[in-house]
């Protein structure tokens, strides 16, 4: 039924032709409405009811592979954002983020974040906090907590022994060999240098290593060189009296001759250095007479207990002296328990250098970092390469 607006009276309904659609340009200029005009062939009909303007709209189907990330497990979550937060020093973001984790995460997986932030009360040398977070861990886990380790000064750094192999030629040019030994040194209180394999010098490589043997007595710090036996060989074959040159050559000789023990030997080159460059030659010290260099089959077994030690805080590291000293070691194995901190950055060498020893075929070991750390070695992939286990206190 139709209802008519101005009160008109009713007039019979008279049957009209089915609605037909209009095109865009009828709709624009209106619709023909005089007697007699044309319409187009009637479709079939449809409902006179009035029909929303979109009711034509198809809806786009979603693409074929379209999905929907799953949900990211919290405990993962707030882990990686802890160990992240540590590594970039933010510490007292690091404490907010895993205390309000403990509160929430109070069994089983969770057990790691109340582990990071054991380590972050330790390191930061809050007690007090650390020994109630230890009640509520026994009461929630029903195992020990971690117990309080007391600050004082490692001694472990004043009897650290660590291996390098001089790679390349004993040349001034040889700029990563030099500097792999500067950064072996500043984590190792002594360093045991191996030249066995060298094959050729020059008088300033010659100088740049007596350099860096001053600098480390200066610093008491011992460099320990084996493969003495090639190192003489090829120094002999540079010094020539009475021609006064390859300085360097001449002293690098008589500091071998010194740490081989070979007083006569010495005694002889000192005067023929004198008499060739005319000043007064190094003496004679008893005391800086080196322990008997090990047999080869014995160094390999001493090398086998060897580790390279990653100590304090690490920031933008290349780790420029691995690649040697995982040449000496098989497996690799990275002491980590005088690690504080590394840095996302040098996380991500350590990453890149040891996937390239691996792929040589040999076993990689990191030894006790602590939690915080261990969660940036999972973050950046170290455990696709190694094998890494947990400090335990």
């Amino acid at each position: 039924m139709v209802f008519s607006f101005f009160k008109k009276p009713p007039e019979k309904m008279v049957a009209r032709p089915a609605a037909v659609p209009r095109s865009a340009k009828s709709s624009d200029a209106g619709e023909d409405s005089r007697p007699g005009a044309v319409s187009l062939p009637p479709e079939p009909a449809k409902d006179d009811r009035v029909t929303p303007e979109f009711s034509d709209f198809v809806f786009s189907e979603s693409a074929p592979d379209f999905q929907i990330e799953g949900e990211i497990d919290p405990v993962d979550a707030q882990a990686e954002e802890a160990a992240i937060l540590f590594a970039n020093a933010q510490d007292d973001a690091v404490r907010a983020v895993l205390e309000n984790a403990v509160r929430i995460h109070r069994s089983g997986v969770g057990e790691r974040l109340w582990l990071m932030l054991f380590d972050v009360y330790q390191f930061s040398g809050t007690r007090a906090p650390f020994e109630a977070l230890g009640i509520d861990y026994a009461r929630s886990f029903e195992k020990s907590p971690p117990g309080w380790r007391d600050q004082h000064p490692s001694t472990s750094a004043e009897v650290a022994v660590g291996s390098l192999r001089f790679t390349g030629d004993l040349c001034a040019g040889n700029d990563a060999a030099f500097a792999a030994i500067v950064q072996s040194l500043d984590k190792n209180r002594r360093l045991r240098l191996d030249l066995s394999t060298l094959s050729r010098l020059d008088a300033a490589g010659c100088a740049r290593l007596l350099a860096l043997l001053q600098q480390s007595r200066k610093a008491r710090h011992e460099l320990d060189i084996l493969g003495r036996d090639t190192l003489a060989t090829l120094l002999e074959a540079c010094v020539e009296t009475g021609r006064a040159e390859d300085q360097a050559c001449w002293l690098l000789l008589l500091e071998v001759y010194q740490l081989r023990g070979q007083y006569e030997s010495f005694e002889e080159v000192a005067i023929n250095y004198a008499v060739t460059f005319e000043v007064s030659p190094p003496s004679w010290e008893a005391a800086r007479v080196a322990a008997p260099e090990p047999a080869p089959v014995a160094r390999v077994v001493a090398a086998a207990v060897d580790t390279y030690a990653l100590r304090g805080e690490i920031k933008s590291s290349r780790f420029g002296d691995l690649p040697s000293f995982a040449e000496l070691h098989d497996p690799v194995v990275v002491d980590c328990a005088a690690l504080r901190r590394i840095d996302f950055i040098s996380a991500g060498a350590l990453l890149n250098v040891l996937t390239t020893i691996r792929r040589t075929g040999k076993q990689i070991v990191f030894h006790h970092p602590n939690h915080l750390v261990a969660e940036l070695f999972g973050i950046v992939g170290l455990k696709a390469v190694a094998t890494i286990i947990p400090a335990k206190y």
